[in-house]
């Protein structure tokens, strides 16, 4: 505490009166938004699915944090903007997290840095699998009722390294060294189902198949008769998944790249396009459908065109579908081009959530950093989803909401026989705060 008092502030004086800061202000948290997020994620059940799942390899005898507790102080430091272990050095002490993390303030302090590296990096790549295999279990959970139908959204971005992590490769497209985690959406909903860290490069078909397949089948195990679609742009489209999806009952609608011969069957939509634009001197779209079959398919597929002719050039774009029935422009417009969300769904947990921060050594280690970001990403979307509807934050971005929301400065008081945070009188968003904690009652 004397320490923290060297640190102070001198400001421009008022009335005649000296203005300082420091540092020394004890019991008092930035974060008080984190009791919600606590109440949260227990009604949630996430941290204890991933709990249940780690096994604790530690002699008891030295054990002062168990799993539960290091994954809850971690999460929750993540959704409230401190995505570094090294910030769990300060942290530790803060009265607001050791709430969350049931845990008295007069209590002993959470983990430190070195203890949550050290708890990150003793995972094994079976530690892994089932953490993924625990994120599809939450995402099941969160429906009430099994759905008619949902949609997989799939797609991956890059990650820059900036030193020796393991499995770093040079993607060209990017122009750097990077991982290339890849995400699975609910396109609807905009739930997270699950993510995977990968090397830097694009996924082969088989890859790609491998995790759809095990996504698919555990999704089934729970709803074996709900409708899955799978969306995803043209490095998604490989022979692999066509032929599996058309065995297990799996549609699809995918991006496709072009080459000759489809260049070649699109000349008729794209010249009534010329047509339709030097008519009216607007963009002009004409959709057509065509059967098409690559030397490596398994069978001929329905491939959907769309050429567009404006100021800007000519424009043709591909998907291929199972989709036999739809129109070919509501199958373009609306259900291929309605992955789009997902991008935004991928901004929230890769700029908001900062899951880029991939900075371990060991490659593994770093899988289970971004298992822990896509565990926050799932308190934060079901706050946003269960706890804002109704206000003007419904649809908020993830750093919006904490900011505006989550960092509320409160002194926590520990008496006898209650725990009490008293919350600044001037807080403007106090009513939303309250519809939040009124819709969190009725979660229980």
């Amino acid at each position: 505490m004397n320490q923290d008092k060297q640190l102070s502030f001198e400001f421009k004086t008022i009335s005649g009166k000296k203005v300082t800061s420091d540092f020394s202000g004890g019991d008092v948290t930035s974060d008080g938004g984190v009791l919600l997020l606590r109440e949260l994620a227990d009604r949630m059940g996430i941290i204890d699915r991933l709990a249940e799942v780690i096994p604790d390899t530690r002699h008891p005898g030295y054990i002062r944090h168990d799993i539960q507790t290091l994954l809850s102080q971690r999460i929750l430091q993540i959704v409230c903007g401190y995505e570094d272990a090294d910030d769990c050095d300060a942290l530790r002490s803060d009265p607001g997290f050791k709430t969350a993390c049931d845990r008295l303030p007069s209590a002993e302090d959470l983990a430190s840095q070195p203890t949550m590296s050290r708890f990150e990096n003793a995972l094994s790549p079976k530690d892994v699998y089932r953490l993924a295999d625990a994120l599809i279990r939450q995402f099941i959970a969160s429906y009430d009722t099994p759905p008619e139908a949902i949609i997989l959204d799939i797609d991956d971005t890059d990650d820059p390294t900036h030193g020796a992590q393991q499995l770093s490769l040079f993607n060209g497209y990017h122009d750097d060294y990077c991982y290339m985690p890849l995400f699975i959406f609910e396109g609807l909903s905009g739930n997270l189902i699950t993510s995977v860290l990968r090397p830097g490069k694009r996924p082969t078909g088989k890859e790609v198949r491998s995790i759809i397949k095990r996504v698919v089948q555990r999704i089934r195990t729970v709803w074996p008769s709900v409708g899955i679609i799978i969306r995803g742009d043209s490095h998604f489209a490989t022979p692999e998944l066509y032929a599996w999806c058309d065995t297990h009952r799996v549609q699809y609608i995918l991006g496709l790249s072009s080459n000759a011969v489809l260049k070649a069957l699109a000349q008729a939509a794209l010249s009534a396009a010329r047509r339709g634009y030097e008519h009216t001197g607007k963009p002009s779209r004409v959709f057509r459908q065509v059967r098409y079959q690559a030397g490596s398919w398994h069978r001929e597929l329905r491939v959907i065109v769309m050429a567009e002719v404006s100021a800007l050039g000519d424009n043709i774009r591909f998907i291929v579908t199972s989709l036999e029935s739809s129109r070919p422009s509501f199958l373009y417009e609306t259900a291929y081009c309605g992955r789009g969300r997902m991008e935004n769904f991928i901004k929230d947990h890769k700029n908001a959530l900062k899951s880029g921060r991939t900075s371990c050594h060991r490659f593994t280690a770093n899988c289970v950093r971004l298992m822990l970001h896509s565990a926050a990403y799932m308190i934060l979307h079901t706050l946003r989803e269960k706890l804002l509807t109704g206000t003007d934050f419904a649809t908020a971005q993830f750093d919006t909401i904490r900011l505006r929301l989550l960092k509320i400065g409160a002194e926590v008081r520990e008496m006898k026989t209650k725990l009490r945070f008293i919350l600044p009188s001037s807080f403007p968003l106090k009513k939303v705060f309250a519809v939040m904690h009124r819709k969190l009652v009725l979660l229980a």
